[in-house]
């Protein structure tokens, strides 16, 4: 059995902000769901930043370049994901500057990308390339590789691999269940852990303190997840984000993002049970859903 070579796919749609100056890890670290000191020692990691009520704002990839963290976001959000941590950084000695118009984000999409770039298939695994970092996508291994490049001469790196498109990566990950920023979750209401963060590595359970951390903890340790975002497969016209989902007369969720014949769905667990229990199907206007639990998911 042979494995397909990774397709490299352009991500226009991801910005890139860099956090330098020597308190730039504590100043993340107090702030954000994962542990930046991990990025100081040659790691990326996923992370997330919340309301002090534990909702979700805005998530992104950090890794290391040099003397600089750099966070992978989302380039439409990236002037709020600005203006939300420049208040704290009060006596801190740290820069925050915008480098989208320099840097450009990238993926070698497929289960041989790490080799490609001689990275071992762990998650946030992470090394120096052409002026720019690559490291293996720190929620799940299976999506590749991450590239933040120099855009002068960063594309010499992905000339050699076939070429695809952000429909190749939003098919890989919609795969694997995995969520894409505000595409599949609502700013100042989704929470967390009814999204995959802490089985995707995005939440570290053992640093200090950070912003949301109470609720989110909270949430947790009480057993209060009653939804989650899980992979459905699409039968019939692809519903858009925000569409109410229904089991039988009830409300069961609602759609999130999605590509072809695969989405993401918030659904009710007890609704989910029930499908499963009484062989019914869900729906979406006139369109027919079926819900799977990822491999990784607890």
């Amino acid at each position: 059995m042979t494995t397909e070579p990774p397709l490299a796919v352009p991500l226009p749609q991801r910005g890139v902000l860099a956090v330098g100056g020597p308190d730039r890890v504590s100043f993340l670290q107090g702030l954000v769901s994962n542990d930046v000191a991990r990025v100081a020692e040659g790691r990326a990691v996923w992370a997330a930043l919340l309301t002090a009520q534990g909702k979700y704002l805005h998530d992104f990839c950090i890794a290391a370049l040099g003397e600089e963290l750099l966070l992978d976001c989302e380039a439409a959000r990236r002037d709020d994901l600005l203006r939300r941590l420049r208040p704290y950084r009060l006596r801190a000695q740290v820069t925050l500057e915008d480098r989208t118009d320099t840097l450009a984000v990238s993926a070698l999409v497929g289960t041989a990308a790490p080799a490609a770039l001689e990275l071992p298939a762990e998650p946030g695994a992470a090394r120096t390339v052409a002026g720019g970092t690559a490291f293996v996508d720190p929620r799940h291994a299976a999506l590749g590789l991450r590239l933040i490049l120099p855009r002068e001469d960063g594309g010499t790196v992905l000339a050699g691999f076939r070429q695809g498109g952000e429909a190749d990566w939003d098919s890989a990950r919609l795969a694997l269940g995995v969520p894409d920023g505000s595409r599949d979750l609502v700013p100042e209401k989704s929470i967390l852990l009814e999204n995959g963060f802490d089985e995707l590595h995005g939440v570290a359970w053992d640093k200090g303190c950070w912003m949301g951390q109470e609720l989110t903890a909270r949430t947790r340790y009480r057993g209060l997840i009653r939804k989650r975002l899980l992979p459905v497969e699409v039968c019939g016209p692809l519903p858009a984000p925000g569409t109410p989902v229904f089991l039988g007369e009830r409300e069961a969720g609602e759609m999130r993002s999605g590509h072809g014949g695969q989405a993401l769905a918030l659904l009710r667990l007890e609704e989910v049970e029930r499908a499963a229990a009484e062989g019914l199907s869900f729906r979406a206007g006139e369109t027919t859903l079926s819900p799977r639990r990822p491999s990784w998911m607890g």
